[in-house]
């Protein structure tokens, strides 16, 4: 038997990149000899992340559709004829033993092509309900790695593997590094520690939040580590010369700043929403309604469903962050009970289990 070849697809955001990462660098950790390529969209975001975690990627040129007619979308069909002749040419000498897409507009036609060309693909799903892309190939793939339950609802029974979401290997023990984390981002250790994340790009809307709640915020006595995304970092970074207030543009080390927090605000994109069951402490969702088919808001609500953490939508948000903060940062056993409930929600093995399904696929 020769080397093992995989290609991994997926991107645009963060959300899909960073599994297909896992993904490959646990493909690696079992059969060390393999070869791994990534294909994305040339002029995203992944055509830095990749190659910075260690791995080749070859661009192709596509782009979602947009909901109105622009001229990008009159270019599309033939983006998407372009994206499958390269993608057919990638399969073709490359020659991947199992190809693996993780959602995004960039696995559409290199998926197509795999399957075209008899070799057997995986998809992974981290959404609730699925994106465009991978309900298109579903029909195609011989397994669907999901991380919610009901999606029989999208995809084929039979495909459906549960594994849950790759996280990153490092938040698997924050209870232990709670001093570290404090010492790190020169807490207070007696003081209730808030964390704001608005995703990897930011959030607007999270940010104005907090700016306006702000004098609020520090009269409940807690200090506040504020990731603002990079986007809005010059328009709040003075916040940060307040007493008790960091903002920052971006955090490199998520397991300290897990460890450290007491209460998280957060939006609901898949890979957040996995990271925080993980790491179990209590959670305020503030869902993006800006996504499609309004994933953030499925993914809060099959947390809040278990009771495992509050959801407050953009339009409640002048009316009830108020009392629901003040009631959640007062009651240390509503704390406790929404840490323990989201915690048993995770799914630790998930990359592992997700490996398992390749390799079964490997001829």
């Amino acid at each position: 038997m020769g080397k093992h070849k995989f290609i991994l697809s997926g991107g645009g955001t963060g959300g899909h990149i960073y599994p297909a990462v896992a993904i490959a660098n646990a493909l690696k950790e079992r059969f060390p000899d393999c070869e791994i390529l990534f294909v994305g969209a040339q002029d995203k975001m992944e055509m830095q992340k990749v190659p910075q975690a260690g791995y080749e990627i070859k661009g192709l040129w596509i782009a979602g559709l947009q909901r109105r007619f622009t001229f990008d979308n009159a270019l599309f069909p033939l983006k998407l004829m372009s994206s499958l002749i390269k993608s057919r040419k990638i399969v073709k000498e490359f020659k991947p033993d199992v190809v693996i897409g993780t959602g995004g507009f960039a696995s559409g036609p290199l998926l197509r092509a795999a399957a075209g060309m008899a070799v057997p693909t995986v998809l992974q799903e981290q959404n609730s309900y699925p994106g465009i892309t991978n309900k298109w190939l579903s029909g195609l793939a011989k397994k669907i790695c999901v991380a919610y339950d009901g999606l029989e609802r999208f995809f084929p029974a039979g495909k459906i593997v549960f594994t849950g979401n790759p996280v990153r290997q490092d938040l698997m023990d924050t209870e232990t590094k709670r001093a570290e984390g404090i010492q790190r981002f020169g807490l207070t250790p007696d003081k209730k520690t808030l964390l704001v994340l608005g995703g990897s790009l930011g959030s607007r809307r999270i940010n104005q939040l907090i700016a306006k709640e702000l004098t609020w915020l520090q009269a409940q006595d807690v200090q506040i580590i504020w990731q603002s995304g990079k986007f809005y970092f010059e328009e709040y970074r003075h916040h940060g010369d307040k007493e008790g207030i960091q903002v920052l543009s971006f955090i490199d080390r998520m397991d300290l700043v897990y460890a450290a927090a007491d209460v998280v605000i957060s939006r609901a994109g898949a890979s957040s929403v996995s990271e925080l069951c993980l790491v179990g402490k209590p959670v305020i969702f503030i869902p993006s309604p800006n996504v499609a088919e309004d994933h953030q808001t499925k993914n809060a609500q099959a947390i809040v469903n278990k009771y495992g953490a509050l959801l407050l939508n953009e339009a409640q948000l002048d009316t009830q962050f108020q009392p629901v903060f003040a009631d959640l940062i007062s009651n240390a056993e509503k704390q406790q009970k929404l840490g323990e409930n989201i915690k048993k929600m995770a799914k630790p093995n998930a990359t592992k289990d997700i490996v398992e399904e390749i390799v079964k696929l490997l001829k």
